[in-house]
Formats: structure tokens, C-alpha cells, sequence
């Protein structure tokens, strides 16, 4: 991240949101003293302030802002200047309810919460491209803001009228015409044609189900006018200020493109929210935090938003136990991010977030929770080391919203194939061997690696299918899971053998899709497991049979194969496998590339990463474990002893080792 106010080398940057104007001017004096104590010197302003800066339409109330700028840049205390766009102010909607939204039922949305907006209403867009505007010619060179903030967690859709006449005009730019449109999404079908445009409305509440291609396309058009909205505001922002810009995206969100918005921000920004009854979740944080590493290209990105403790929306909320703060902070760092931030600096009293916890409780700053806040500052402080520098990986799993999206449509062959679930199972291999993997999008560049998974890509386009044939034939080695390379670009069928643009590089070809009433035994190289759930009916076609079905109406069928394709090899999972049965067959790819961790004899539940001159080891269990730490004696940064062989870490606690001379 760029800092514009104070040119200097890279730091780890800590902190989180600030919502002074729930406060007096009495307690923002307090907390800055108590931010700088906790080594506090980021935080968000202004994301929930529209109401705040213009109680009526077109006066400005600027006066609280400049206090609260001013005593920050006073202390020390950098901001990321949010526009507060993300939750309109009652007035709007009153004065211009066609900026409201409509649900697929015909329903308008009130205020009384958030998001209460229409992206494609014009009147919305005049008002927050205004308030975005007075906020950038006011505070684009205040010596505090570090970083714009566009929005919040960009996910509103709306299908009014409105968003009718624009979403008309994307698909006459994507199709060109009425019968490019029918043809595209095969209208034929249920006597679904088009004579005018007019007849096209978004996929609202219908007798029963929608067409998939006209779902498919209605989700690219709101992810891309969520990302039009974006643009709009970053470029006024830009007019007035050379502060970086972001906005904050949700990991695997499936409401926005996140590769497309990671083309669009000048540093990209997360917020994470592990769930503690979840005995996985640190698998699935390291996923995403690969992930939204790799939307940057694998620069530095920004931690924007977590908890320090329990969050307020879930059905049962247990709080983080103790040392999880640290450690889940850690481990964002090791997998690049170069600012850890929270959800929030002081527990809200009223709203609907009052029960959330923060980094200051409302028991205040003598309690545990914020004990553990000014440790983490306190650590981050002697990492510097890592900032700025790179998370190498040699691996990648393959992942795209396109795809992701089409996958999700009405009457598939089952609903028991999800792709985030899919992701998760091809990564925890990787993960517990200490193999960092990038998230990659099917046209990223595929030579920084040896091995690449695609775990379950449902649309694949003949591009990315033919580079994926030259990079395994260059030497590569590619696992490709069940339900890959179904449909094409509008989400229909490819007739043929399946996946039909893999199939000569896999050697082996489907004919059926085969949901399982019972599960499948299944015999080979890999020794006897269970399918369950999902399988297909395959053959090969010169592939190796490494598992087959035994017994059945599979019986005989492969369920794992590979097919030596030049100086490469084309692995090929065509069931739903047993979490053992996968970790087999990725140990054996792993093996076949060379690759593998820092350490050896990693204990479950232990994560290493490398990245830069630091490596982190991390215990993410809840009693101790031995690891061998290796020969080399190095510096923890954490405890500040040194470290070799056989040393064991305490319950959710880490070290983070560099070399003496580092």
C-alpha cells in the first residue's frame, strides 16, 4: 500500500473501522489515546456517515470530520477516507423511492438497514457521485488520508425497471441483437423467444424455473454494475487525490466478480470473518487469503475487516478463544497481507452490530479481549521485516465467478457438487503438506507452476482449455475434479464426451452424470474407498486406471486416472472422492512435481508459510504440538528466542522465524 502522506519503507499496518460519529468529542480524544497504546496507525472513517455529512439533501456537515482527520494526523493515526455510499440516508428514499430496490418478487426494499439502494437508479448515482466528489475536493490532500474506500462489500442487486432498461443494454452489447441473444441462450426452449427488447426484464419470481443463461447473464450484469458504480467513484476520487484506492470485497463472495475487481483497485482488500465452532476454518482463511492474493497479481493486499472476538450475525456466536486473534492475524500476514484491520475500534452501543465484538469492548480496555489487541499491535511492530515482500508458490488452483456462477443454476445433475466445497477439499492437501497455492482465474499465466488443480470449473472457454493442453505438455502436472468442462460461455451444454475440450488431454472422456443413492466402493493403486454423493460414468481413452469402481451399476467405470501428454501428466478425478482418497492422489501429484513444504512431519493443525526472509509456523489447535523446526538455527519474532529442531508451540501460537542477520 501506498502511503501518500508519508513516503517510507513498507510497514505492517494495523488497526480498523472507526465510527466517531457515534460518539462525542469526549471519546474520541479517548480513543485515540488508547489507539496509539495499542500501536493502532490505520483506521476507516466515514463508511456509514452519508446521513452524518448530509442530514438534508445538499447541505454538507463537515465539521465533526475535520476534527476527527485533524486529531488522528495528530496522533499519529493514518485513515483510510471511506465514501459513504454503501447506505443511503433516509431522505433519498423518501424523496426518490425509485432508488430503492426491488427484490425478484416485485417487493421494494425501505430504509431502516443498509444497502437500500438501486444501482442502476440514476437519482442514487447523481447523489453518491456528489458526496464522493465534496469528499474528495475537501479531504484529497489532508495529510492523514493514506487510502480511499470506495463503498462497502459491493453486493446490492436490484430487479426493478430501472435495472431492466440497463441490464437491456448490456446484453445488446454482449450479443448484439435480439436473435444473437436468442440464439445465445437457446430461447427455443419453452417458447422463450424474444421479438423485443422490451420482453426482457431481469429472471424475477416466475411459475418455475428460469432459463440458466439468462440467470448466468443477469449475475454478470450486476457484478459489472457493482464494478461500473466503483469505477465511477474511484475516478472522482482520482481527480482530487493520488491516495490509493480501494474497496473491500468478501473472499468467495458469489454476488461480485472479485478477479475483475482485483483489476480495478490499487491495492486489494478483504474482510474475513472465521467461524470459532468451525474446526476447518483456518484451512478455508488460508484459501482465501491465497485467493485474494492472487487477485492482486500477488502483491501485498490489506486485511480490511475481522473479529477480535465473536461476531453478531450468525445463528450461535462463540467468541474467538484465547491466543486465535494472534494467530489468525499471523496468518494473514504470512499469506501476504501487509495491514491487519478489525471490525471495529469501539463496540457499538446501539444498532444492530451492538453485540459484535471489537478492539475495544465495552467492558473497555481492562479486559482480555483488548489485552490481546495491544500484544498483536505490539507484534506487528517487529515484522516490518515482511512487509512488502513476496508469498512464493509453485502450485495454483484454478477458480472463476463465470463458471461458478453457471454452476449454481437450476436443475443440475445435483446439488451436493459446490465449487466453494470443491475448492476447500483440492486445497487441504496442499495446505496440511505446507505447499502454498495461488487461487488463479482460468486466463492467468500458468508457467510460475508445477501443478495446477481445477477442482470443479463447469464453464470453461477454449482458450484457457488450450493453454492448459501446452503447459502440460511443456512438463506441467494437471488434476482436474468432476463436473469441469460442462458448458460453454452462455452456459450451455457442450455436446460430446465430457468434458469435451479436456478430453484428449485427460485420456479419458463421460458420457453420463451419475448421482449416487448409495455410495460407490471403489478399488485400485490407491487402495479401497468409498463415493459417495457424485460420480460420473467414464472411459479411458489411453488414460491409466488408477481407481474403478467395483461393484454396482459403475462396476468397472474409472474414478482416477492419468495420461502421460508430452513431458507432462493429466490427472482426472471423476467422482466426488473421500477426503483420504483425494489426499492420495494430490500426495502422488505432489510427488510427481517435486514439490513440498519448508518442514517435514508438519503435526495437523500446524501451518507454515514462507514468505519473504520469515517463516511462519503456526498452531492452530488447541493444545500443544512438537514440530521439527529444522538444523538451522533462527529468530522467532514472536517469543525473540532462538529456534531449532524439535520445539513445541503452545496451544494457538506461533513463531515467526528469519535468519540471525535478518
Amino acid at each position: 500500500m501506498t502511503d501518500h502522506a508519508v513516503r517510507r519503507p513498507p510497514t505492517l499496518r494495523f488497526g480498523g473501522d472507526y465510527n466517531p460519529e457515534q460518539w462525542d468529542e469526549a471519546t474520541w480524544r479517548e480513543d485515540v489515546d488508547l489507539m496509539r497504546r495499542a500501536g493502532v496507525d490505520l483506521v476507516t472513517v466515514g463508511v456509514f456517515s452519508w446521513a452524518t455529512l448530509e442530514p438534508r439533501p445538499g447541505e454538507r456537515d463537515f465539521g465533526w470530520l475535520d476534527t476527527v482527520l485533524d486529531l488522528l494526523h495528530d496522533h499519529g493515526i493514518g485513515v483510510d477516507l471511506a465514501t459513504p455510499t454503501a447506505s443511503p440516508p433516509p431522505w433519498l428514499g423518501r424523496l426518490h423511492p425509485a432508488t430503492l430496490p426491488v427484490d425478484a418478487s416485485g417487493t421494494v426494499l425501505h430504509w431502516g438497514s443498509r444497502n437500500q439502494f438501486c444501482p442502476s437508479a440514476q437519482e442514487y448515482r447523481d447523489a453518491a457521485l456528489s458526496i464522493t466528489g465534496d469528499l474528495a475536493r475537501r479531504y484529497g490532500r489532508h495529510p492523514a488520508v493514506q487510502l480511499w474506500h470506495v463503498g462497502n462489500e459491493l453486493g446490492q442487486s436490484c430487479w426493478c425497471e430501472r435495472t431492466a432498461v440497463r441490464f437491456r443494454s448490456w446484453l445488446a452489447a454482449r450479443h448484439g441483437d435480439l436473435d444473437g441473444l436468442n440464439a445465445a441462450w437457446g430461447t427455443a426452449f419453452w417458447s422463450q423467444r424474444y421479438g423485443r427488447w422490451e420482453e426482457v426484464v431481469p429472471p424475477r419470481t416466475a411459475p418455475y424455473l428460469h432459463n440458466p443463461a439468462h440467470l448466468l447473464d443477469f449475475q454478470r450484469f450486476c457484478s459489472d454494475t457493482l464494478l461500473e458504480l466503483y469505477r465511477a467513484e474511484r475516478d472522482v476520487l482520482r481527480e482530487h487525490s493520488d491516495a490509493p484506492v480501494t474497496t473491500n470485497l468478501m473472499g468467495f463472495s458469489p454476488v461480485v466478480d472479485g478477479r475483475a475487481v482485483g483489476a480495478e483497485v490499487d491495492v486489494v482488500a478483504n474482510d474475513h470473518y472465521v467461524d470459532p465452532a468451525d474446526p476447518r476454518s483456518h484451512v478455508f482463511a488460508a484459501l482465501t487469503h491465497d485467493l485474494v492474493r492472487s487477485l492482486g497479481g500477488g502483491a501485498p493486499w490489506l486485511l480490511m475487516e475481522q473479529a477480535t472476538g465473536a461476531v453478531n450475525w450468525r445463528p450461535h456466536n462463540p467468541p474467538k478463544p484465547a491466543g486465535r486473534l494472534l494467530t489468525d492475524s499471523l496468518q494473514a500476514v504470512a499469506r501476504g497481507a501487509d495491514a491487519v484491520c478489525f471490525f471495529q475500534w469501539r463496540a457499538s452501543r446501539a444498532g444492530s452490530e451492538q453485540f459484535h465484538s471489537a478492539m475495544l469492548p465495552h467492558a473497555g480496555p481492562d479486559t482480555a479481549r483488548h489485552r490481546e489487541v495491544r500484544e498483536l499491535g505490539a507484534l506487528l511492530g517487529r515484522l516490518d521485516a515482511v512487509a512488502g515482500t513476496p508469498v512464493p508458490a509453485r502450485a495454483a488452483l484454478v477458480h472463476d465467478w463465470s463458471s461458478w456462477w453457471a454452476s449454481r443454476g437450476p436443475a443440475r445433475p445435483t446439488d451436493r457438487l459446490r465449487v466453494e466445497e470443491q475448492l476447500l477439499a483440492h486445497y487441504e492437501p496442499l495446505f496440511a503438506r505446507g505447499v502454498t497455492t495461488d487461487v488463479i482465474g482460468p486466463d492467468d499465466p500458468l508457467e510460475p507452476y508445477r501443478l495446477v488443480v481445477v477442482p470443479a470449473l463447469h464453464l470453461l472457454e477454449p482458450a484457457p482449455a488450450r493453454r492448459l493442453a501446452e503447459w502440460v505438455r511443456a512438463g506441467g502436472t494437471l488434476l482436474v475434479g468432476p463436473g469441469t468442462g460442462l458448458v460453454d460461455r452462455d452456459g450451455a451444454v457442450e455436446p460430446g464426451r465430457f468434458p469435451v475440450r479436456l478430453r484428449d488431454l485427460l485420456g479419458a472422456s463421460g458420457e453420463e452424470h451419475h448421482p449416487l443413492v448409495e455410495p460407490s466402493p471403489c478399488t485400485g493403486e490407491l487402495g479401497e474407498f468409498l463415493v459417495a454423493d457424485y460420480a460420473e460414468r467414464v472411459r479411458s481413452d489411453g488414460a491409466e486406471v488408477l481407481a474403478a469402481h467395483a461393484g454396482g451399476d459403475l462396476d468397472g467405470v474409472p474414478v482416477v486416472t492419468r495420461h502421460a501428454v508430452g513431458a507432462g501428466r493429466a490427472w482426472y478425478c471423476s467422482a466426488l472422492l473421500p477426503p483420504a482418497a483425494l489426499d492420495g492422489v494430490l500426495a502422488r501429484c505432489l510427488a510427481e512435481t517435486g514439490l513440498a513444504g519448508e518442514l517435514d512431519g508438519v503435526p495437523a493443525g500446524v501451518e507454515v508459510v514462507r514468505r519473504g526472509p520469515a517463516l511462519f509456523v503456526l498452531n492452530h489447535t488447541g493444545g500443544p504440538v512438537s514440530v521439527d523446526l529444522g538444523a538451522t538455527a533462527r529468530r522467532d519474532l514472536v517469543g525473540g528466542q532462538t529456534l531449532a529442531g524439535r520445539t513445541v508451540l503452545a496451544p494457538r501460537a506461533g513463531a515467526v522465524l528469519v535468519e540471525e542477520s535478518t
